[in-house]
């Protein structure tokens, strides 16, 4: 399963485009809310996530997505669950997505130091000893994805559905949608 962890004031877009393009390749993923199941975006978008946090089960996660927005990367930063659950991953090898801010948050906890990464154009200074890879919408080292920004929402799920489905399920979705970028 992939669940994308939503605090309130995420970045709509960044969720919800690598959630629909995920879907369309047949992925299982859960819209998680931190404390509820209903999570407002940063720019009011009001969404019913699938589960909250407390009813996820991290064994069987297979990849952990992280949007950005900053208020929900302090959301997540400020709720040690969240941690937990992101450290856990990490533990376990489980792939690990952040966009935009998101990014940041792996920083903190040390999981981009001397990796290859992006993050939103301006926050290169709180990407600890990450080596930022400045306009290039989305980045893997290992079992981490990075992207840039949410104007990368497209071409960082196209990734997360290679990764997940293999190129011919993720080249099968983009003509579906007709995304030419």
């Amino acid at each position: 399963m992939v669940a994308i962890l939503l605090g309130n004031g995420f970045e709509e877009s960044e969720a919800l485009v690598p959630a629909d393009l995920l879907r369309r390749a047949g992925v299982k993923v859960t819209l998680v809310g931190l404390d509820s199941l209903q999570v407002t975006g940063g720019h009011g978008i009001v969404l019913t996530a699938d589960a909250t946090l407390d009813q996820v089960e991290p064994d069987q996660l297979r990849m952990l997505i992280l949007p950005g927005g900053l208020g929900g990367v302090e959301a997540i930063s400020g709720d040690m669950r969240a941690q937990g659950l992101i450290q856990h991953c990490y533990d376990q090898g489980c792939w690990l997505a952040a966009i935009c801010a998101a990014p940041t948050i792996l920083a903190n906890l040390g999981m981009l130091d001397r990796r290859n990464a992006v993050c939103y154009p301006g926050m290169e200074d709180l990407m600890g000893s990450a080596v930022v890879q400045k306009g290039t919408p989305v980045v893997v080292d290992g079992h981490i994805v990075t992207g840039e920004a949410a104007g990368s929402a497209f071409p960082f799920a196209l990734k997360l559905v290679e990764i997940l489905k293999g190129a011919a399920a993720a080249a099968r979705v983009k003509e579906s949608v007709h995304y030419h970028g």
